[in-house]
């Protein structure tokens, strides 16, 4: 009499070997959130089905504007903490936005760090009162340096410094993103994008951490008694990380991918948002003393978006989409589904055959023509089309 022979189970995602029980379940090799379906611990089937969980975080902001800020997707096991942050002494940025999202059972995480605003001048007037590592209305008064030089001497040191055993494994300038902002409509004149790949002990673990982040640079030149004098407004933005266990970072690339295509600014929250610099920087309001005057500048500025506003809006996510597309060569891509619920596009990993969403902005993707998520569901889940 023959032994039954067991098939193992491997992650859609990444192909690693997965436990044999339960229906919702995480890879603890690419950090995949995945739903199994007949499941049978007594009797594990070579037929089981298998998805990729999806969920949607919408945060709002409740501290300052009071509506929804941005939202995203993200594996549903992960955990989200952070949001937008209103630093009250900078009008050119009021607020920023900083979270991370991660596996709580892993390594995995997704994090974006707060933009760093800093000013420079040739005024030797303005520099003696505003000495380097001072602040001039909120800006950091430091000069001007590359994407790739601020990653590793700013970012790094001020959010990464002390893991222990880092090292950089990897840099890469990524100068197509230049060409993204020639066009804006916001004075930037030179940007400059970079990615590094770090490597350091997370606990008892090594982890790689990729890190993204644009330089842009706004020069202003005014004349004066003694000649010209040139004010530099430049920021480091745009900056996040994904972060994985070693070697395992390439293999979740589409996990982190459809995060980051996933993104989207509330372009209502936005336009509030630049109203409110702009009234500060209008009216000379040197910083805001408590988060309670957000609503009172709100009342005294008009609710429509500018034409300006909504091209730098779209602008900002169009430079998101391309840094997605950036974060490793071996990625799958995207593909748009329509979601019936919200009714509107929706760009979800590629390489799946079916798509599934449900009213709570969850997202399960599968190979399987027998998966549906509506089996022993309490919710109702449809299938998406895709465009």
């Amino acid at each position: 009499m023959s032994t039954p022979q067991i098939i193992p189970q491997r992650c859609p995602q990444c192909g690693a070997p997965l436990p044999l029980g339960g229906e919702h379940i995480t890879c603890e090799y690419c950090g995949s959130s995945l739903i199994r379906q007949g499941v049978s611990p007594a009797a594990p089937s070579s037929k089981e089905a298998w998805g990729v969980h999806f969920k949607t975080i919408a945060y709002v902001d409740q501290q300052g504007i009071g509506i929804e800020a941005f939202r995203f997707l993200i594996p549903a096991q992960w955990e989200f903490e952070g949001g937008v942050h209103w630093l009250l002494n900078n009008p050119g940025m009021p607020a920023v936005i900083a979270f991370r999202a991660y596996n709580p059972q892993g390594a995995d995480m997704f994090e974006v760090f707060p933009n760093i605003s800093c000013y420079w001048t040739n005024n030797p007037m303005v520099m003696a009162m505003f000495p380097v590592g001072s602040l001039y209305y909120g800006n950091e008064v430091r000069p001007p340096i590359p994407a790739l030089q601020a990653l590793q001497e700013l970012v790094i040191p001020r959010y990464r410094g002390q893991m222990a055993g880092l090292r950089v494994m990897q840099r890469e300038h990524l100068p197509e993103l230049m060409q993204k902002l020639r066009p804006a409509p916001n004075g930037i004149t030179n940007a400059d994008g970079a990615r590094v790949r770090i490597r350091y002990h997370h606990g008892s673990r090594e982890v790689e951490e990729d890190i993204f982040g644009l330089v842009e640079v706004n020069r202003v030149a005014l004349p004066m008694m003694f000649g010209m004098v040139e004010h530099i407004y430049w920021m480091a933005d745009y900056l996040f990380s994904c972060r994985a266990l070693a070697d395992q970072l390439d293999k979740l690339a589409a996990t982190f991918m459809a995060i980051i295509h996933s993104f989207r600014l509330n372009p209502q929250w936005y336009g509030r948002y630049m109203q409110i610099s702009q009234f500060m920087i209008q009216n000379q309001i040197q910083q805001i003393h408590h988060v309670g005057e957000v609503s009172r500048i709100i009342s005294q500025t008009s609710a429509q978006i500018s034409d300006m506003m909504m091209e730098s809006y779209y602008q900002r996510q169009g430079i998101m989409d391309r840094l997605a597309t950036q974060f490793s060569q071996a990625i799958r891509g995207v593909d748009e589904y329509y979601n019936p619920f919200e009714e509107r596009g929706i760009e979800l990993p590629g390489g799946y055959n079916y798509a599934w969403s449900n009213a709570l902005g969850e997202y399960i993707l599968t190979d399987d023509p027998g998966f549906n998520p509506n089996i022993g569901s309490n919710l109702t889940w449809e299938q998406m089309a895709r465009r």
